[in-house]
């Protein structure tokens, strides 16, 4: 089992967010020894903003070749969306910035969002091509937004996470929450408290490619 293990904070050893994804791979490799992981640090190697150069859009024969720039833009949108789709679990570490994702991890997005590789566009509708993975998103927020419909309406971080990987036809969402984390020492405990138990019931299922495999 190949498993993504993925951060965005840039707050390094005092990310909240790193400390949930840290704890995740742990206890799911301890559940599943034969995993193999492999670490993508958004905040050190961060990939260049979605830019013409990156849209990998293949050349018609008899065209112009690729740029240099584009050659080296759209080979690191290969590698980025073959590490996703190669792997059978994503662990992704998102704090709440601004209402919403780091720019970090938008950018990721943008290079793996491809048409032909995660989705595909039909008379029907768009469909999802890597359905066959398990995702787990570790939050990370300083307020509480998932109690009212105020706070919900306010947060473009899970509800985002949730749609774009439902378009890339992932339906194994896991969702571990760290909220409230600034609202004073107790507030922080009680946040790490609820995730750590979320995250030893998430753990402890298996991924959606074992149970296809049973």
């Amino acid at each position: 089992m190949k498993l993504l293990h993925i951060d965005s904070s840039i707050n390094g050893a005092q990310s909240i967010s790193r400390t949930l994804t840290r704890d995740i791979v742990s206890q799911w490799s301890a559940n599943n020894p034969n995993t193999q992981v492999d670490y993508l640090d958004l905040a050190v190697d961060t990939p260049l903003h979605f830019s013409a150069d990156s849209l990998g859009i293949r050349q018609p024969p008899g065209s112009h070749p690729q740029s240099n720039a584009q050659q080296q833009e759209n080979t690191l949108s290969e590698t980025l969306v073959s590490q996703f789709l190669d792997s059978d679990v994503v662990v992704i570490g998102a704090p709440l910035y601004n209402f919403s994702i780091p720019s970090q991890l938008k950018a990721w997005i943008d290079r793996i969002a491809q048409a032909g590789r995660t989705f595909r566009y039909t008379e029907n509708g768009p469909i999802g091509l890597a359905g066959d993975k398990t995702a787990i998103i570790a939050l990370s927020r300083g307020g509480v937004y998932s109690s009212s419909e105020a706070g919900q309406a306010m947060e473009h971080q899970e509800s985002y996470l949730k749609t774009i990987l439902g378009f890339f036809g992932v339906t194994d969402i896991r969702v571990v929450r760290a909220e409230g984390t600034n609202l004073g020492a107790d507030a922080l405990a009680a946040a790490m408290n609820t995730a750590a138990t979320r995250i030893a019931e998430i753990t402890a299922e298996p991924a959606l490619a074992q149970s296809q495999a049973a």
